[in-house]
């Protein structure tokens, strides 16, 4: 697969069209060379139009670190889809970031067509609620999961368009059985990239003071939960991760402080 298409030999009043068809429906254009940031914007703006006269969908591949290409595409109304890895381009491995335009999505003279461009290149970090839940002993319930060693809080990913709150309670029923109506927010983790993983936020709720009897009524999920059980401070150190453990503490100390807390990694202040 080659890095942009050759510009067709078609030709539109008399002029080269310079898009291709790539599949049924689909035209691939190159981004222009023109170092005049306007001037490439016009140009490829055009070219797109006239492809889309024709096509349902226009598509251009752009290197990951040509910035000007990459504002190129986007001022010109195509939208940041994602990364395509491992594409040959002359003879080499190598990724391409993908940009396209249907010919139903809202002209970005619209403020639905522009929000939607921005929204298409912003920075998305992925958000984490979690439940810290007592029993009248100081402890904490924690769960043991499947799918990794160390034990955690409940809770869980929040989905798209999901409010945080509403995500862990539902979390909690989903993966314990168990409906704890999710309190006042105590704590916002923020989490460095780590093992694969982009950085993320974690943000922590209250879930009150419940017997330990809480436990007798739990259907967990067993895809999920091993087991759950509530911990002491110092069980919760020795079973999960210290970065887990930090946050555990953090959260702690802000059902006492009130207002929510801000933490790195578990930790209260910057190191």
């Amino acid at each position: 697969m080659t890095d942009q298409p050759t510009p067709s030999t078609g030709h539109e009043n008399g002029r080269e069209t310079g898009h291709e068809t790539v599949a049924e429906g689909v035209a691939r254009v190159p981004v222009t060379t023109e170092p005049d940031f306007r001037a490439a914007v016009e140009a490829l703006a055009v070219v797109v139009e006239r492809a889309l006269a024709e096509h349902h969908r226009v598509e251009t591949l752009v290197a990951l670190d040509d910035e000007h290409g990459q504002r190129v595409a986007t001022w010109a109304g195509l939208r940041r889809e994602g990364v395509l890895r491992g594409l040959t381009v002359d003879g080499r491995t190598a990724d391409r970031i993908v940009y396209s335009r249907l010919a139903d999505d809202p002209p970005v003279s619209d403020p639905e067509g522009f929000r939607s461009l921005l929204n298409s290149f912003l920075p998305r970090k992925r958000a984490i609620s979690q439940m810290l839940v007592r029993d009248p002993d100081g402890r904490v319930l924690m769960c043991h999961l499947t799918y990794k060693r160390d034990w955690d809080l409940p809770g869980g990913v929040v989905e798209v368009g999901e409010s945080p709150q509403l995500a862990v309670a539902r979390e909690v029923r989903e993966e314990l059985g168990l409906a704890l109506p999710s309190g006042p927010l105590l704590l916002t983790d923020w989490l460095p990239p780590w093992g694969g993983w982009d950085d993320a936020l974690c943000l922590v709720f209250d879930g009150g003071v419940h017997p330990s009897t809480l436990l007798e009524t739990m259907v967990r999920q067993e895809r999920e939960i091993r087991t759950a059980a509530f911990l002491s401070l110092d069980e919760v150190r020795e079973r999960a991760a210290d970065f887990t453990a930090r946050r555990v503490e953090a959260a702690l100390s802000s059902v006492a402080a009130g207002p929510a807390a801000y933490a790195e990694s578990g930790r209260r202040e910057r190191q």
